[in-house]
């Protein structure tokens, strides 16, 4: 069976995935230590529906989900799990951090979610970089 390298495979959907988890997370725990900062100038800048909770319960949410697709695929392909190790702690903060985001500590809150979003965005690294690596495992799961 002949494939169109036009075409694209699953396994570039995934590196797509895993690169676009990488980004949005590392952003969101932008977002979240330099909130405070610049909460401002963010309606000044037209940007201050980043500032919602709405906003960050949804793009925490997106990263969630988009980190255990594409990191449970990834442990598919390559069998290694340190990108779970570092992502499932960092879903736990980041989802802790929403659950106190109208919490008595706004700096709680953000250290939660910064912290929770460095190590999801660590997992994405990690998952490429074993994908790349190791690739993929032959096994009796393999449909070629």
């Amino acid at each position: 069976m002949s494939t169109d390298p036009a075409q694209p495979t699953p396994s570039r959907w995934w590196h797509f995935a895993d690169r676009l988890g990488a980004t949005a997370s590392f952003l969101c725990a932008v977002h979240c230590a330099l909130l405070p900062f610049v909460l401002a100038l963010l309606p000044v800048l037209g940007l201050g529906f980043l500032a919602s909770h709405a906003f960050e319960r949804g793009f925490v949410l997106f990263a969630c989900v988009l980190a255990l697709l594409s990191l449970v695929n990834g442990y598919r392909r390559h069998r290694r799990p340190l990108p779970l190790m570092l992502a499932l702690p960092g879903l736990a903060l980041l989802l802790l951090g929403i659950a106190l985001i109208d919490g008595p500590s706004v700096a709680l809150h953000s250290t939660l979610v910064t912290c929770g979003g460095l190590l999801v965005a660590s997992a994405h690294f990690s998952n490429l970089r074993l994908d790349r690596l190791h690739g993929h495992v032959h096994g009796p799961h393999c449909a070629h």
